[in-house]
């Protein structure tokens, strides 16, 4: 078969003009073909190929278009036949599933098609526009279609419950079933224009009929003969069709079905076909023809007068015209789906859904709809937005990003021109204008889980479910006040909520109760609607006399009347629903004051049923018009344990809580006016956290090391924020992102409390409450602090009067507010008549104050303290209090440009600045940039990892910013990379991150965490030259190596008794030490780092030796016994133990060595201590007060010149997994346990997989060979293993001289046993007494000479006996038994002797006395493939040379033998070990593609010889792979088993499911939301066989080969 390129089709279409046969267009899967019918080479020519599904087809001819349906792709697609190069264009793209069939109308200009899986019969235009649904109902798999355009008739057969041909009138009138019984599977159709005649083909009764076209006189055409009919065609006399099964091309006259020929074999799957040819589409006139007959869109011929009728896209009415469109749908429903949005006509009855083009919908769920402008706003829990676009998906825009976690619930105010959402992860209630401007909380307290949100704005109400804890429907005003709760009993989740809004009436639907019930809107008369069959309502909406829902359980979309309640279903099984919305397309209801000129406001406007209120959006204050919001200059923010308010200072707006998440007592509070944020620590999450001023984007800046945290100053300037911590004893600074911390002032602190900052002057001030209460300066490094003030009482809230150049504070010991100038000098008494005054600040003439007994904020002039105001009432505990102002945040220093071009921290001081670094960082010598420290200790408490440097009097040791650290057990530390290590005990993992917790990763896990882990890891160590980490496992005793990317290399040490606890690496010289906590018995071991060469340093002296540690430079390995509270060394060898420090030690945790000491924790003692490590002299205190040490590791400046000498550190030394330095320098490469090493002894390599009776070679390329050649004198492993150590025989064995051993009865026995033969050489020896002496020279035993069986091998025993035998006339028992007996032996020997022969003759023929077996004999044809099966063999397969060594039956063991070892030649022995059973199903189930009409699979894929890769066990040396032929068909869609199979649906259209859900059941936890558990995995199988079968085929089988395998 010969596949041409295109040009030559205008060549053949003009000889085709010329007389000659007819041309044949067929869709063949991949690519649509040409071929001349009565051709005499048989070639096809390719119209278009590189196709994924081709099935239906047809065309245009005089317009030279080809037309193709491809089912994968789900599309409509053309081409032009007479042009090169030809471009495919798509037709119709959207909303196809399963385009089965395809016509053209050639004389109207249409397409018409059916989809077998939407069950739909459409037409369009020849472009794809105007494209309308002309059946819905009463399909079940229509497939076939064709045309009659001459008499307006349309024809289609359809293969579902009940098969059938049906014909109706081209614009979908007069509709009649034709044909109905003798009918099966119809798959072709096709009409004889000429004769007017219809031909149909059934696959399954495998018959060509035709009958007249109202279906009347039915005759046979074909009949019998058929394998898989699919389509076909006809011209002149002759009928063309393709066979499935044949993927062949067929001929036979049309009337008599004679003269039966196959015009064009061995296609790849030939689906439809056409004869291409003019008079297949003859012309006549039409009334279509002109002006479109008047149709303003679709002119549909008819076979009823005036034979036309005019229609409308789908959805769309006609006018009363009976002629014109209406613009579209008047009333739509619009449709959240998981991943796109649909719109479905209301004003049609075959609701049609429409998908809209819009991009990146992830995860849509609320949906609502502005009839104003015509947008549909829809909330997308995925991307975390609010979108909005038109109703045909264009000018899509994304309205609000920020703070938004999980927007369940969506609402348009389409009078005031406002959206509400509800938003379940901030439990918040919020608005904007239309195009997401002026944003503004409305609710944010006591909601739990808001949900549906419905809005009235004649009235001024709005509505909104809550199926939290305490399920509620509750309704406010439309600007939130006025809250009210409408219903909190007998709820469930209330998911859906809508608005009667001409009847005041509210209906809700529960997935829970599973109700739909209604309600007045004043909360009375509750009645239940509906609560039949609603297993999980979601989406909720109403329109008119109807309520529709959406049903995640059903997967469907229903409607119910409200007042007859009666229900039908709008849409069937459609996965991913979402919320919904009814709505008219351009009717507006209602209207309100807002609707004018915005109601006059400038931002916001609310109707109320009070009045009409303007509003602001945060940030922002009302002028006292009460319209117009403005930015305010000044205002007061203040903490008030769990929340931070703002009051203003210009406006009468007052108190306004600033909406922030996560706040629990927030105490200190200062701002950054350039980035309009606040800053505020929080005692209770001892936490520092910051926000944007609107309350957006909430952040802790510092999480770690704070205890108490109650003063804190912005550095405005060089962008840097102080902290005092009255815990901690410390000061501390940081980026204000948090970054670069350092410790400024730790020494000589007494509970620093109120913190205050002059950038410009370089100075910072703070209190003191200790025991003796004072006001200290210090520059703003920390250094030079001076006392201020001494003679004071608890002095808070310190603050600083720039533009005056004063200090103010509140004394909270005399209750008085009191001023001294900025050196502590000239004190004044502002106020001493207050009863507890607490917090202060000062802005303009003015300072504030908030009073704790009286509850208010209160302000006065700050020199007199006279004109006294209340700010504010009824204020409880407020800690601190500012104003928010530019002017208090002015100046200039060296640190505002380009942070002093500081690496790290820019610190002013008096007259310049000095860059700071990071805690335990230095400052390189240029004084800017700071380099990480190289030699520190760590040590860790079960959730904080802590860093220090012993002797560094710059700064303590600091808490370091890891997350998420629960039960920290063991660490250790990569110099190079600079990662910390670390085990987290509770989570079974190991983990590592940066030092500033960036890059965290986990190196290993545990795949069932909590309750019986796998993997329980106790310690680590790492091998930094192979970047490897060794660990000890708890759970499976034993030693493991990862490689520090996570990936595992595998187990290096377990034995039955070992318990490997503590663990060091000393990859200097290639050993690790480990302690083993065996019952009773504890030892301290030392082995190679792949777990060989093992040997226990020490025994005695030893109960619980807790940890290890190695000094490589000097030799020694150091341990601590956490029972003995002994500290001992060694040498590495185990050599010279001595005790270096045993008193005082109650709990030791942990040994480390840095430097000249060795340190190590005291968990009880909550200290670190250290000693010199060579002779345990000066033993110091390094660190007390320490709760919960769980370990410590200190890390040495690394030497590059040291770590690049090491044979592993280049590549791992060459090696595949263990890298191990000998002493020479050199690597020696190794494996874990699992693996073995192969012959370049640097990759490790699968460990043969041999059977109890074989024998596992070491390395090599041959893995397994039987155990009868173990020590048989001749090497068979690749490195002689076989012959290794073999043993010396038994008393009872003869030893060849080879060392093979035999039985020593063997011996002289006139066979060769041995390999070597030695068993017979010498023999001409004179036999025993007892012993008879044969011909040959063989020893037998004297009573088995003439006992009437040969045992001589030449027989010579049983010569002359006949003197000897007893006379005739003796009795001679038993000798009616003896014969039988003798018989069996006799036979028994001549098998045995043949065995002989076989294993003798036959084999020694093709092997020398010193020669293994030749490969080709006992492989057969070493070059054919393993899995190569000639086809004509047997089902045993064919024996490919001799087997020897074993009986040949013992092979023979077909597919589903289980046990012993596969089936090897001798130049490939391998295991089946990397062939496992699961992967063989890929080898010979043939790939599942959608389900008809292309074929199920390919028929050759299962009709060919199947190959299993073979796990049988044998002992033969032969390779003889077994054919399985003729097996059934795999499993494919239309089997009812489906769901079980093991292999994926993907690929068929079903993919999009959820879990079915017992409805009667609620799962657990309650999953209302569009996150939870419902969602299911998308493979899942549809809920019940009841679903709708086109998904999956469950019944009755389609027209396919799937099933038809009979």
């Amino acid at each position: 078969m010969h596949a041409g390129p295109v040009s030559p089709l205008s060549v053949s279409l003009r000889l085709y003009a010329l007389g000659s046969s007819p041309f044949l267009l067929f869709a063949n899967r991949r690519d649509v073909r040409l071929v001349d019918a009565g051709g005499t080479k048989l070639e096809s020519t390719v119209v278009v190929s590189g196709l994924e599904d081709a099935a239906a087809v047809d065309f245009q001819y005089s317009q030279g278009i080809v037309f193709w349906t491809d089912v994968s792709e789900e599309a409509i697609k053309q081409t032009y036949i007479n042009q090169t190069g030809n471009v495919v264009q798509n037709v119709i793209i959207s909303g196809l599933v399963s385009p089965d069939g395809l016509a053209c109308d050639w004389i109207g200009k249409k397409l018409y098609w059916t989809d077998s899986e939407t069950n739909r019969i459409e037409v369009a235009n020849l472009n794809g526009t105007s494209r309308k649904v002309l059946f819905w109902q009463d399909l079940d798999q229509p497939r076939a279609i064709a045309l009659d355009p001459a008499h307006g008739y349309m024809y289609w057969t359809d293969w579902g419950e009940t098969p059938r041909i049906e014909r109706a009138g081209m614009d979908s009138s007069t509709r009649k079933i034709i044909v109905d019984s003798d009918i099966y599977w119809p798959n072709g159709l096709t009409i004889d224009l000429d004769e007017q005649k219809l031909y149909w083909a059934d696959a399954k009764l495998s018959f060509i009929h035709r009958a007249n076209l109202d279906g009347s006189f039915r005759q046979k055409v074909v009949e019998g003969s058929l394998t898989h009919p699919f389509a076909l065609t006809l011209s002149g006399d002759t009928l063309y069709w393709t066979d499935w099964q044949t993927r062949s091309i067929h001929a036979c006259n049309k009337r008599t079905g004679e003269k039966r020929r196959e015009i064009l074999s061995a296609l790849y799957s030939p689906m439809d076909i056409q004869v291409l040819s003019p008079d297949r589409q003859p012309y006549f006139h039409t009334p279509c023809e002109e002006n479109n007959g008047g149709c303003s869109h679709l002119c549909l011929l008819s076979p009823r007068d005036p034979f036309y009728s005019c229609a409308c896209p789908t959805g769309v009415q006609l006018e009363d015209d009976g002629r014109t469109c209406k613009s579209g749908a008047e009333e739509v429903l619009l449709l959240a789906r998981r991943t796109d949005l649909r719109r479905i006509s209301l004003d049609m009855p075959d609701f049609t859904d429409i998908i809209l083009q819009i991009d990146n919908i992830r995860h849509a769920i609320a949906i609502d709809y502005d009839p104003v402008e015509g947008y549909i706003y829809w909330t997308d829990d995925d991307v975390r937005a609010i979108r909005r676009a038109y109703l045909d998906g264009s000018g899509a825009q994304t309205l609000v990003t920020t703070e938004i976690n999980h927007p369940d619930g969506i609402a348009v105010d389409w009078v005031a021109r406002n959206l509400y959402w509800t938003d379940t992860g901030t439990d918040r209630i919020e608005v904007t204008r239309l195009n997401g401007t002026s944003r503004k909380i409305l609710i944010s307290e006591n909601l739990d889980e808001p949900r549906a949100i419905v809005l009235n704005p004649v009235m001024g109400y709005m509505y909104w479910t809550d199926w939290g804890e305490s399920p509620k429907i509750e309704c406010a005003y439309l600007d939130g006040s006025e809250r009210r709760v409408l219903v909190n009993t007998s709820l469930g989740w209330p998911n859906g909520l809508a608005l009667d809004l001409e009847e005041d009436k509210l209906y809700w639907g529960d997935a829970k109760t599973d109700k739909i019930e209604v309600i007045n809107v004043d909360g009375t008369m509750r009645k239940t609607l509906l609560e039949d069959k609603l297993p999980h309502i979601f989406g909720f909406t109403l329109l008119g006399d109807y309520i529709y829902w959406t049903d995640w359980q059903r997967r469907s979309i229903e409607r119910v009347h409200k007042i007859r309640a009666s229900r039908d279903i709008i849409i069937d099984q459609l996965p991913d629903l979402m919320g919904l919305k009814a709505t008219s397309v351009t009717k507006v209801f209602g209207t309100n004051p807002c609707a004018e000129n915005n109601g006059g406001c400038s931002h916001l406007c609310f109707f109320t049923p009070q009045e009409t209120r303007c509003a602001c959006p945060i940030g922002l204050e009302l002028l006292s018009d009460m319209k117009t919001c403005i930015i305010p200059e000044a205002f007061l923010v203040f903490t008030s344990r769990a929340a931070i308010h703002r009051i203003s200072l210009e406006t009468n707006n007052n108190d306004v809580a600033i909406p922030l998440t996560g706040v629990k007592e927030a105490s200190a509070l200062d701002f950054d006016v350039s980035d309009n944020r606040i800053y505020w620590t929080d005692v209770s999450l001892k936490t520092i956290s910051r926000a944007f001023m609107n309350g957006s984007s909430v952040e802790h800046v510092i999480e770690f090391g704070l205890d108490y945290p109650e003063g804190m100053a912005v550095d405005w300037m060089g962008k840097n924020l102080y902290w005092a911590d009255t815990g901690t004893n410390r000061i501390e600074v940081a980026r204000l992102d948090g970054q670069y911390r350092q410790v400024l002032v730790w020494k000589d602190l007494d509970n620093p409390r109120s913190l205050a900052l002059d950038p410009t002057k370089g100075y910072m001030y703070w209190t003191e409450w200790g025991g003796k209460p004072r006001i200290v300066r210090a520059y703003m490094d920390g250094t030079n602090s001076i006392t201020l003030v001494d003679k004071v009482g608890r002095a808070n809230d310190l603050t600083i009067d720039y533009a005056d150049q004063r200090l103010y504070w509140t004394d909270l010991d005399t209750s008085m507010i009191e001023s001294s100038n900025m050196l502590g000098q000239e004190r004044e008494i502002i106020a001493d008549d207050l009863p507890h005054p607490f917090g202060l600040t000062q802005y303009s003439d003015y300072i504030y104050w908030t009073d704790w007994n009286l509850h208010s904020i209160e302000r006065a002039d700050k020199t007199s303290g006279k004109n006294r105001t209340l700010i504010q009432g009824h204020l409880d505990f407020v800690m601190d209090i500012l104003v928010f102002h530019s002017s208090r945040q002015d100046g200039l220093n060296d640190c505002v440009q380009n942070n002093g071009h500081c690496g790290h921290l820019c610190l002013a001081i008096p007259n310049g600045f000095r860059c700071g670094c990071a805690a335990h960082y230095t400052l390189d010598p240029n004084s800017r940039n700071c380099s990480s420290p190289t030699s520190f200790l760590l040590f860790s408490q079960k959730s904080a990892i802590s860093r220090m440097i012993p002797d560094d009097q710059q700064s303590p040791d600091i808490i370091l910013p890891m997350h998420g650290l629960r039960n920290v057990k063991a660490i250790d530390y990569d110099p190079l990379d600079k990662l910390i290590y670390w085990v987290d005990g509770r989570q079974n993992i190991i983990k590592r991150a940066k030092d500033d917790g960036t890059q965290p990763f986990t190196v290993m896990s545990s795949p069932n965490q909590s309750q019986n882990p796998e993997k329980q890891p106790h310690d680590l160590s790492i091998d930094i030259y192979s970047h490897t980490l060794y660990w000890t496992c708890e759970a499976t005793n034993s030693v493991n190596v990862h490689r520090l990317n996570g990936e595992s290399i595998g187990m290096v040490l377990r034995g039955d008794h070992d318990k490997p606890r503590a663990i060091v690496v000393n990859a200097e010289r290639g050993y690790m030490y480990f302690t083993n906590m065996q019952e009773r018995a504890p030892k301290i071991e030392r082995a190679a780092l792949d777990g060989t060469e093992r040997e226990v340093l020490f025994t005695t002296g030893l109960i619980r030796p807790v940890a290890l540690v190695i000094d490589n430079k000097l030799g020694k390995l150091f341990w601590v016994d956490a029972d003995l509270k002994r500290i001992e060394s060694c040498d590495l060898s185990g050599a010279n133990r001595v005790t270096l420090e045993d008193s005082n030690i109650l709990q030791p945790m942990g040994l480390t060595v840095l430097g000249n000491h060795l340190y190590w924790i005291d968990r009880q003692q909550q200290m670190i201590e250290r000693v010199e490590k060579t002779n345990g002299y000066k033993r110091t205190r390094i660190q007390g007060r320490i709760a919960h040490l769980t370990g410590i590791h200190a890390v040495e400046e690394l030497d590059m010149e040291e770590f690049s000498a090491h044979p592993c550190s280049r590549d791992n030394g060459g090696c595949s997994h263990i890298c191990i330095a000998k002493g020479d320098g050199t690597p020696r490469c190794s494996c874990p346990e699992h693996l073995v090493l192969l012959q370049n002894l640097l990759t490790c390599g699968e460990p043969p997989t041999c059977s109890p009776d074989q024998f596992t070679c070491a390395t090599g390329e041959i893995d397994c060979i039987p155990m009868a050649w173990r020590c048989d004198g001749f090497p068979e492993c690749d490195d002689q293993s076989d012959e290794d150590s073999c043993p010396i025989c038994s008393a009872s064995q003869f030893q060849c001289e080879k060392g093979q051993c035999i039985d020593a009865h063997l011996r002289c026995n006139g066979e060769i046993d041995c390999q070597d033969k030695s068993d017979e050489v010498d023999c001409d020896t004179i036999c025993l007494l007892n012993q008879f002496r044969c011909a040959s020279g063989q020893c037998i035993l004297l009573k088995q000479q003439c006992d009437s069986f040969p045992d001589c091998i030449d027989g010579s025993d049983e010569l002359m006996c006949e003197k000897s035998k007893p006379s005739s006339d003796e009795p001679q028992p038993h000798s009616s038994a003896i014969g039988p007996v003798i018989g069996i032996i006799l036979s028994l020997f001549v098998m045995g002797g043949m065995y002989f022969v076989c294993q003798r003759v036959v084999c020694q023929r093709y092997a020398g006395p010193n020669s293994p077996f030749p490969h080709e004999y006992v492989s057969g044809t070493p070059h054919v493939p393993l899995n190569f099966i000639a086809p004509g063999s047997s089902q045993h397969g064919t024996f490919t040379g001799i087997s020897c060594g074993k009986s040949m039956m013992s092979s023979m063991s077909l597919m589903g033998g289980s046990s012993g070892a596969p089936l090897y030649d001798r130049n490939h022995v391998t295991g089946a070990s990397s062939s496992s059973s699961s992967s063989t199903k890929a080898t010979f189930y043939p790939q599942i593609l959608n389900p008809p009409p292309s074929p199920a699979t390919d028929r050759s894929l299962y009709n060919a010889e199947m190959f299993y890769s073979s796990n049988i066990p044998s002992t033969t040396r032969s390779y003889r792979p077994y054919l399985i032929r003729g097996t059934a068909p795999p499993t494919t869609p239309c089997s009812t088993d489906v769901c079980d199979s093991d292999y994926t649906t993907s690929r068929w259209k079903a993919n999009k499911y959820y879990i079915d859900l017992n409805s009667d059941s609620d799962p657990y936890p309650p999953p209302p939301t569009p996150r939870s558990q419902y969602m299911s995995a998308e493979e899942s199988c549809p809920p019940s066989p009841a679903t709708e079968r086109s998904y999956f085929h469950l019944y009755p089988p389609p027209p396919s080969p799937c099933t038809d395998s009979s």
